[in-house]
């Protein structure tokens, strides 16, 4: 299995990167408004979940108006590895994203801090290939597997077949975006994707081999909400002032859970009905550390170092930045 693609690759770019790039912001003091520049996954320069919600409602501004921020610039990244080169280069403050490439940076000995985990449960699912693809996972020995590498979903591939003893072919990083044309064509013979790509090629007739939720729950990812150490020795307020924005955002998205579906079909792209079907309200809690998120957590993490993913080990409560420490 190729374990050294990608996600190796960004291992080595973020050590290269450590140490150099811009200020954390773009103030000069404490009492300086700025823009605060927030990385993503995405393509829509959007931030998803209920903290995006409350940004495209206006609210987010205000809601870290006392750290000084007058803006947000949202930059959204195909994957993870690449948002982390982003963070190392020093061309963002905080970033939002999966907890895999989160943890991989941390242990390439990336100067980040996690201040929230806003989403838990992340699921995805394994599908084959149309016409006689792989009916289970030991089907899936000696085969081609596509995954978008360095993600909570790589995790969970690679977690799933160890678990079943199966050593594929080899693993090749696809986006999720593309996988159904490489499935389509047979270039793969299985990919794993998110939960809501799971639905669309569901429906459109390819087999579901595995579902992360249903079939290995313990390899279920989170997110990851980070700041830069040098951002956050600049603004240690922006600690509680991003928590209490993910309280209120969550608030507002779940008593008004209509229009954050509709937000949401609006910058992922799935019909609403999928959208409505794999958004689950209690995977988005309010609170900025849940048990069950640093339970995950701390799965992955294990489940990363063991597999020589995170080069350095270390501990994740010393990491964590809460409010008021």
């Amino acid at each position: 299995m190729r374990r050294n693609s990608l996600l190796t690759l960004a291992l080595g770019g973020l050590l290269a990167l450590a140490g150099c790039g811009a200020d954390p912001s773009e103030a000069a003091g404490p009492g300086d408004g700025f823009t605060l520049r927030v990385g993503a996954i995405g393509s829509s320069n959007k931030l998803s979940g209920p903290v995006g919600y409350l940004n495209e409602k206006g609210g987010l501004v205000p809601a870290l108006a006392s750290v000084g921020v007058t803006a947000v610039k949202v930059v959204t990244f195909p994957n993870g590895p690449d948002l982390n080169q982003a963070l190392a280069a020093g061309e963002l403050d905080l970033a939002t994203y999966g907890d895999t490439p989160a943890l991989v940076a941390r242990g390439a000995r990336q100067p980040t801090r996690l201040i929230a985990q806003a989403q838990i449960r992340l699921d995805a699912g394994i599908l084959a290939r149309k016409a006689g693809g792989p009916a289970e996972l030991a089907d899936l020995n000696g085969k081609k597997v596509a995954v978008q590498t360095g993600s909570y979903i790589h995790r969970y591939l690679l977690g799933a077949l160890a678990d079943a003893g199966v050593k594929p072919a080899e693993v090749i990083h696809i986006y999720s975006s593309d996988v159904e044309a490489a499935l389509e064509r047979g270039d793969v013979d299985a990919a794993a994707v998110p939960i809501a790509n799971v639905e669309a090629l569901k429906a459109k007739g390819y087999p579901l081999v595995d579902l992360a939720s249903k079939d290995h729950p313990q390899y279920l990812g989170t997110s990851a909400t980070v700041v830069t150490e040098k951002f956050l020795k600049a603004r240690p307020g922006i600690v509680p002032a991003w928590q209490n924005a993910q309280r209120e955002a969550t608030g507002k998205a779940k008593a008004d859970w209509p229009g954050f579906l509709a937000y949401t079909v609006s910058i992922n792209g799935f019909p609403p009905k999928i959208v409505a079907a794999t958004t689950v309200a209690d995977q988005w809690p309010a609170e900025a550390f849940t048990p069950e998120g640093l339970a995950l957590l701390k799965g992955t993490k294990e489940f990363l170092v063991t597999q020589k993913f995170v080069r350095t080990d270390f501990d994740l409560e010393e990491w964590i930045a809460r409010a008021g420490t």
